[in-house]
C-alpha cells in the first residue's frame, strides 16, 4: 500500500509540474503572437515625413511571420528578421510617396551579404532618382554599411567615430582538429581540383587551388565594391584602394581628409539638420516612419487577374523532403514549380535561388521541375547572396539566369563524405562492434563504426564520377556549352557574379525585380499580377510546424551567441549523407 501511494504521488506530482510547464510556454506563445500581431501594424504617416532605415535585423530573402523573435524573456536578447522583398518594397513606394520628403539612413548595424546589400543599394540609389534626400548617420561605419551609406547626399559620423575601410577578406573555419581530438575520421571522395567544401574536414588550412579560387572571387567583389563607392563618392578608385591598403582612416578627421564623410556630427545635430531639411520648428519634432512600419500607399488594383508572374523562392540548403523556410526540401519545391506550371494564370516564372548546394540528388529532383517548367513557360533565375554547386545544378535548366555582381556561385563539383567514428568508439568510449553479414558489402554505409576498405572507396569514386558528369551534361545543355567548356569553368571553382557573367554561367548581371520584368516581357506581358510560392505560414502554422526544432535552435543562439554558426557546422558534418554539391562551410566575405 505505501508503494502504491508512492506511485501515485509520483503520477501527480508530474502531471502537475507538467500543467505549470505547458501554462508557462502557453502564455509565452500567446504573448508572441499578441506581439508579433501588434508588430504588424503599420504607422500612420503623416506630411512632410521621414523613412528612418536601420538594418540591424536579420535580412532574410521575405519576411517570414516568427512569434519566437517577439518573445521578451529576461536574460535573453531576440533580433527580428526582415524581408529583402519588403525592404525593397518600402523603398520603392517611399519614392513614389508625397507623403516621404527623404530617408535617413541609420547604419549602427549591417549585418547582410554584398549581394542583398547590393539590391538595397540600388534601390537607394533608384529614390534619389524622385529628387528626394538621403542622410546617412553612424557612431562607426563597418564597411557594408558603408557601402550602403556611400548612396547619401550627406555622409556623417559621430566626433568620436571611425569608418572601417581596410579592404575585404574571407575566412574558412577548418573542423579537421576537432575531429581529430574526437577520434573521427572524414573520408573523403570528391571530383573537382577546386571543390573545396571537403578541405575543413581534412585539412587546417587552404590548400593553394582553393586560396587562388579565393583570392580571384574576393578581388573580384572588392572590385565592384571600389568602383562603386568611387561613382557615388567621386573619389578615384585608386585613391580609395590606397586609403584601404594603408588602412589610413582610424579617426572621424581621417574619414573626412580623405573625403569618406562630410561631416562630424552627434545625434542631436543629425537631428537639428533633419528638422532644417523638412522646414520644421526647432522644438517640435520630427514625422518619421521606420521601414519595419512603413506600409506604401497602395495603388488601385488594376493588375490584370488572369495574367500573373510568379516568384518561387529556394532559400537554404537542399535536402530532400519538405525541408522548410529555411532549408530547400526537394518535394516541397518541386510541388510548387509543378503547381505554377499546371496554373495557367501563370504566364512567366522567377525562380529566386539563394542557395550554397546540398544533396546532389535532391537537386536533381528540383532541376527536373525546372526543366519540365521551362518547356511550358518562360523560366528566369534570379540568384540572390548565393546560389552554388546545387544552388546552381538547380538553376542550369532557365531560359535566363540574373545575378548580382557580387553574388556566389559557380561551384560545379561535386563530394561524399562518411565519417570513421571507429577511433571515438572503441577507444575513446570503449565502444565495439561486432556483426554477421549475408553478402562483402552488406554493411557498406550503413554503420560509421569503421574506415572503408579501398574497394568500397572505389565504387563511392564512381559514383562521385557519375554524378559530376551528369552535373557537367544539365549545365551544358542549359547553358548551350560542351561538357569540356562546363567542365574547364567547373571543378568545383567558385566564381563572383561578375566572373560568372563573363563566363557564361550566367546572362545579365541585376536585381530581382529586373528578373521579373525580363520574365513578364518574355511572356509578353504589359499587365499582370505578382504572386509567390511556397505561401508563407502566419504565426501560428508557424509556431505548430516544427516548433520543438525551433525552440532547441532558438536558445541554443542565445546560449551561444556568435559562435552558434561553429556548432551547426560540427553538426552539419556529423550529419552528412549521401553525395553532396554544395559550397565550402562558413564561406565569409568581411
Amino acid at each position: 500500500m505505501k508503494s502504491f501511494f508512492k506511485y501515485v504521488l509520483a503520477t501527480v506530482t508530474g502531471i502537475v509540474i507538467s500543467f505549470i510547464l505547458l501554462f508557462v510556454v502557453g502564455l509565452i506563445i500567446i504573448g508572441g503572437l499578441v506581439s508579433s500581431m501588434s508588430a504588424d501594424k503599420e504607422s500612420v504617416v503623416v506630411a512632410n515625413s521621414l523613412l528612418h532605415i536601420d538594418l540591424k535585423h536579420e535580412i532574410t530573402e521575405r519576411t517570414i511571420p516568427d512569434p519566437f523573435e517577439e518573445l521578451d524573456i529576461p536574460g535573453f536578447v531576440t533580433t527580428k528578421s526582415f524581408g529583402l522583398n519588403d525592404i525593397l518594397k518600402g523603398i520603392s513606394g517611399a519614392k513614389e510617396d508625397d507623403r516621404i520628403k527623404g530617408i535617413y539612413l541609420d547604419l549602427s548595424s549591417v549585418s547582410a551579404s554584398f549581394a542583398t546589400l547590393q539590391e538595397i543599394r540600388d534601390a537607394l540609389l533608384d529614390f534619389k532618382e524622385s529628387g528626394k534626400f538621403i542622410v546617412a548617420y553612424s557612431e562607426g561605419y563597418t564597411q557594408r554599411a558603408y557601402y550602403l551609406a556611400s548612396t547619401a547626399d550627406k555622409i556623417y559620423i559621430n566626433p568620436e567615430g571611425t569608418i572601417d575601410f581596410r579592404g575585404l577578406a574571407s575566412q574558412t573555419v577548418f573542423l579537421k582538429g576537432t575531429l581529430d581530438k574526437l577520434g573521427i575520421e572524414a573520408q573523403v571522395v570528391k571530383v573537382g581540383t577546386f571543390k573545396s567544401a571537403v578541405e575543413p574536414f581534412i585539412l587546417d588550412k587552404m590548400s593553394d587551388a582553393n586560396r587562388e579560387q579565393v583570392s580571384s572571387f574576393l578581388g573580384s567583389i572588392y572590385d565592384h565594391f571600389i568602383v562603386q563607392i568611387s561613382a557615388s563618392r567621386h573619389i578615384a578608385a585608386d585613391s580609395l584602394r590606397a586609403v584601404a591598403d594603408g588602412y589610413l582612416v582610424r579617426t572621424a578627421d581621417d574619414a573626412l581628409t580623405y573625403g569618406l564623410a562630410d561631416g562630424k556630427k552627434y545625434k542631436d545635430e543629425i537631428l537639428t539638420e533633419l528638422k532644417d531639411s523638412l522646414d520644421i520648428e526647432a522644438d517640435q519634432d520630427l514625422n518619421a516612419v521606420t521601414l519595419l512600419k512603413y506600409k506604401p500607399a497602395v495603388k488601385s488594383a488594376s493588375a490584370s487577374f488572369s495574367n500573373r508572374v510568379a516568384v518561387v523562392y529556394a532559400v537554404g540548403d537542399i535536402v530532400s523532403g519538405e525541408g522548410g523556410d529555411n532549408m530547400i526540401g526537394s518535394e516541397r519545391i518541386s510541388r510548387e514549380l509543378r503547381k505554377v506550371r499546371r496554373d495557367d494564370k501563370v504566364k512567366a516564372v522567377v525562380f529566386r535561388i539563394n542557395s550554397p548546394g546540398g544533396s546532389a540528388l535532391a537537386s536533381d529532383v528540383i532541376w527536373r521541375e525546372v526543366d519540365l517548367l521551362r518547356k511550358e513557360k518562360p523560366v528566369i533565375v534570379s540568384m540572390g547572396d548565393v546560389a552554388a554547386s546545387g544552388g546552381y545544378y538547380i538553376a542550369a535548366a532557365a531560359d535566363s539566369i540574373f545575378a548580382e555582381p557580387n553574388t556566389i556561385t559557380g561551384s560545379i563539383g561535386v563530394f561524399g563524405v562518411i565519417p570513421n567514428m571507429q577511433e571515438l568508439y572503441n577507444d575513446k568510449l570503449g565502444i565495439t562492434f561486432d556483426k554477421v553479414k549475408t553478402g562483402r558489402y552488406a554493411d557498406f554505409l550503413a554503420n560509421v563504426d569503421r574506415p572503408l576498405t579501398a574497394d568500397e572507396r572505389n565504387i563511392l569514386q564512381m559514383e562521385v564520377n557519375r554524378i559530376y558528369d551528369t552535373f557537367l551534361q544539365r549545365v551544358a545543355d542549359g547553358r548551350g556549352l560542351s561538357k569540356a567548356q562546363v567542365d574547364s569553368i567547373g571543378q568545383g571553382r567558385v566564381w563572383s557574379g561578375q566572373q560568372a557573367l563573363d563566363n557564361g554561367l550566367v546572362d545579365r548581371l541585376g536585381s530581382i525585380d529586373e528578373a521579373v520584368a525580363a520574365a513578364a516581357q518574355k511572356a509578353g506581358l504589359e499587365d499582370y499580377r505578382l504572386v509567390t510560392y511556397p505561401a508563407i505560414k502566419n504565426p501560428l502554422e508557424s509556431l505548430l510546424g516544427g516548433s520543438a526544432d525551433r525552440i532547441s535552435a532558438w536558445f541554443s543562439k542565445q546560449e551561444l551567441g556568435q559562435h552558434y554558426r561553429y556548432y551547426e557546422q560540427l553538426k552539419s558534418t556529423l550529419q552528412l549523407r549521401g553525395i553532396q554539391a554544395r559550397l565550402p562551410f562558413t564561406l565569409e566575405v568581411y
